[in-house]
């Protein structure tokens, strides 16, 4: 029996602009599971980045609760906070992030500097095809090179969920497969829940869950009973 790690209770996040309210999330309800490999879609503006922030502890809700792991989230105080993001989340932006002056490994092994866990960064780079490389620098790598080093380093903590905004949107189709494969992998593989945000509806059919956002509302919630490995898609 899979275990619930993720709720959203009638999360509503406003943002004020003059007299002007914008509802980015509008009364939002949903769960996840542990291990899931969870799919939200939806067009440009719909919401879709404001939740992975508001999941991520990178912003604040208005009203509702976010729980995971049994913690509600909006409770925690700064240190709770810094601490929450530290351990449970890991971040795959669209842009790597990665500090230019620091070779890939280095860049991996940063980490220990974050979190009281044990990593070796070179097992770590070879989970993602790139212990050859562990001693380039960014300017050295390809873009998809540069994406893996980032995915290495989010995974090096071991955190609970991965948080994945566009992680394929600046990488070439076959680049963008093995990326998400390799995120695929640690959801089946290492139970990591791994939640990506994305207007390509492709990957949906790869998702065991797929949440649909418009206009900051849940438009649909869908779990596939069989999805399809990332690899088999037709991009």
């Amino acid at each position: 029996m899979m275990s619930t790690i993720i709720e959203f209770k009638n999360v509503v996040k406003e943002y004020k602009s003059g007299n002007h309210i914008l509802k980015a999330m509008d009364d939002v309800n949903f769960s996840i599971d542990e291990g899931e490999f969870v799919v939200i879609l939806g067009p440009s503006g719909a919401g879709k980045s404001t939740l992975l922030n508001l999941l991520g502890g990178l912003d604040s809700v208005t009203s509702g609760q976010i729980i995971v792991n049994n913690q509600n989230v909006e409770s925690f105080d700064d240190n709770q906070l810094t601490e929450y993001r530290a351990k449970n989340v890991g971040f795959i932006f669209q842009f790597y992030n990665l500090i230019p002056n620091l070779t890939a490994l280095e860049n991996v092994e940063l980490m220990k500097d974050i979190v009281d866990v044990d990593i070796d960064g070179l097992e770590v780079l070879d989970s993602v095809g790139l212990k050859g490389h562990a001693n380039q620098f960014p300017a050295q790598l390809s873009g998809g090179e540069q994406q893996r080093v980032s995915i290495a380093r989010a995974v090096a903590k071991k955190p609970t969920m991965l948080l994945c905004d566009e992680p394929t949107g600046a990488l070439d189709s076959k680049t963008g497969v093995l990326i998400l494969n390799l995120l695929q992998d640690m959801s089946n593989n290492q139970n990591t829940t791994v939640v990506i945000v994305t207007h390509n509806s492709i990957l949906a059919e790869a998702a065991d869950k797929v949440i649909r956002i418009k206009n900051g509302q849940i438009e649909d919630i869908v779990v596939n009973e069989n999805p399809k490995k990332v690899v088999d898609l037709e991009w």
